[in-house]
C-alpha cells in the first residue's frame, strides 16, 4: 500500500531474498521490538507463536542451541539470536548483507 515509501525511507524489500524465521509471544516486548526491526526493513518473516505450547518452546530451544527465551530469530537455518543480537548485527552492519543472500547461498 505504502511501497513509495520505502525508497524515501532507505528501506529496499526487494533486495531481501533470505528466509526469515521468529520465534515469538504475543505479549513479549523483546518480540514485538524484533518484528519492528524486520518489520522496518521490509523483510517478510515467517513467525511461530508460541505462547503456551510447551512442545513448540522445545522445538525452538532445540534449534536455538538450548535458548529458551523469546524471540529467537533465524536467517537461512542460521540461529541469530534473540532481540538484542538482531539489534546488534544490524548495529554493526552485519544484518543488511545477511537479508541480502538467498536462502542457499
Amino acid at each position: 500500500m505504502f511501497d513509495f515509501l520505502n525508497s524515501f525511507l532507505g528501506r529496499h524489500p526487494e533486495q531481501i531474498k533470505a528466509n526469515v524465521e521468529i520465534y515469538t509471544w504475543q505479549t513479549c516486548p523483546y518480540c514485538i521490538r524484533a518484528k519492528m526491526l524486520l518489520w522496518w526493513k521490509g523483510v517478510k518473516f515467517t513467525e511461530y507463536k508460541i505462547d503456551g505450547d510447551a512442545t513448540a518452546r522445545t522445538a525452538m530451544a532445540e534449534r536455538a542451541n538450548g535458548r529458551r527465551t523469546v524471540p529467537q530469530i533465524f536467517i537461512n537455518n542460521q540461529h541469530v539470536g534473540g532481540c538484542d543480537d538482531l539489534y546488534q548485527l544490524d548495529t554493526q552492519g552485519q544484518l543488511d548483507p545477511m537479508l541480502n543472500q538467498p536462502v542457499n547461498s
